[in-house]
């Protein structure tokens, strides 16, 4: 019997890489990310390890024709089980600070291709009643602060997105499933290329591995949960969060936030010190 297709962008690394490991011994893979030599070296490993038909995909998808490129392939895969969408990045400081062109490129890649890329998934899934979405979300769609503006309204947006898709797929009996996976701080490449200081965000405790995201992923998926919020301080954090009167959880917000400026502030004045 012929092996499901799972897609999955933003593959290169962390949490979409760890995905394509823990999926490889059941399916076929086609890995998406615009480090090719990140994605030959890991579909080698998984072809190796497990026997995997592992296929790699090329793609930025901050840009419109190698979006079309990806939609068009997963629109004409006729063993799509499961779509990923992994692929994003975080930036720091003030939104007014940062560039134009940054944000605009956060929101092509967590919003209009995510959009895309479903919209494609599902018009091959739902007719065959079978798969599912994986949306990789955030803690930050529940809890901003300053100088993640962009992130978290992005992030805010895919939880939205997912929940609708839901609900219509719902309102069909449909057994194609959609899931917001939203975890906190997660050891990976993310933190390394905003240049931040991990010890300085959060306490060692509010860490996870990119193993343990994956894991509560699938277990959720398994059990179709809609929203999944890998570990319980982080399940707590959004509980509370999404509870509390707007006025409240905005002085919260503004206080978590005083930490994140304290390590832009220092970030900046080490590139000074270094001559960068």
């Amino acid at each position: 019997m012929a092996k499901t297709v799972v897609a999955i962008t933003g593959a290169s690394s962390g949490i979409g890489a760890e995905f394509a490991r823990r999926l490889a011994m059941g399916h076929d893979l086609l890995l998406i990310a615009r480090r090719k030599d990140r994605l030959e070296a890991l579909a080698s490993e998984l072809t190796r390890t497990y026997g995997s038909a592992v296929e790699v995909l090329q793609a930025d998808l901050a840009l419109e024709r190698d979006v079309e490129m990806v939609a068009e392939h997963l629109a004409s895969e006729p063993r799509l089980g499961l779509l990923i969408n992994g692929a994003g990045f975080g930036s720091k400081g003030l939104f007014w600070e940062a560039s134009l062109e940054s944000q605009d490129q956060m929101h092509k890649l967590h919003v209009m291709a995510p959009m895309r890329l479903t919209h494609a998934a599902l018009r091959n899934m739902v007719p065959r009643d079978f798969g599912g979405v994986i949306n990789i979300s955030s803690v930050a769609a529940y809890v901003r602060m300053p100088g993640a503006t962009s992130y978290a309204a992005t992030k805010t947006w895919m939880n939205t997105f997912t929940e609708g898709l839901y609900l219509e797929l719902r309102s069909l009996r449909s057994n194609v499933t959609v899931q917001a996976l939203c975890p906190g701080y997660t050891y990976s490449e993310f933190h390394d290329t905003m240049e931040v200081s991990r010890e300085k965000l959060a306490p060692s405790s509010f860490w996870m591995s990119a193993e343990e995201v994956v894991e509560a992923s699938l277990n959720g998926l398994r059990d179709r949960r809609l929203f999944v919020v890998p570990g319980w301080r982080n399940r707590l954090l959004t509980s509370i969060a999404s509870k509390l009167p707007t006025a409240l959880r905005l002085q919260v917000e503004a206080l978590g936030g005083r930490r994140m400026r304290r390590e832009l502030v220092a970030s900046k004045d080490l590139k000074r010190v270094g001559g960068k």
